[in-house]
């Protein structure tokens, strides 16, 4: 039986979730479907199963450039914080994390910086507690 595109990119995307965010992700992943299954779908088989696909930038790469546009936005902590975890759990490390966050102050601004840098630090301080 020949898989439809959909689902090869569906397959692929779950597989990069895993990759980036463990089962953790898989779990954001499943309360999304219940608040909108179409959106959690375009998510995986779009962000995950298409762009993070690779290429020329390695996991760890798309994960700072990721980091880097979430804290310009400067309104999706959530999801700062959680491609942030991602990074580490990818081989980034907090130095790397901070230093693009700080970096960022130059192009989203500061209360957009200092945001992402109270949400990093939050996740390391709960990091450093499970550990």
């Amino acid at each position: 039986m020949d898989l439809s595109m959909s689902d090869v990119r569906l397959a692929r995307g779950l597989a990069k979730i895993r990759e980036i965010h463990g089962e953790a992700g898989i779990e954001v992943l499943k309360s999304l479907e219940a608040a909108s299954p179409e959106l959690a779908r375009f998510t995986v088989e779009f962000a995950f199963g298409d762009v993070y696909r690779g290429g020329a930038l390695t996991t760890q790469q798309q994960q700072i450039a990721t980091i880097a546009a979430l804290v310009v936005l400067g309104h999706a902590q959530p999801q700062l914080r959680v491609h942030i975890r991602g990074a580490l759990n990818v081989g980034c490390t907090r130095a790397q994390v901070m230093q693009v966050i700080v970096q960022m102050a130059v192009y989203g601004g500061f209360p957009a910086a200092l945001n992402a840098a109270f949400t990093a630090k939050s996740l390391f301080d709960e990091l450093d507690r499970e550990s």
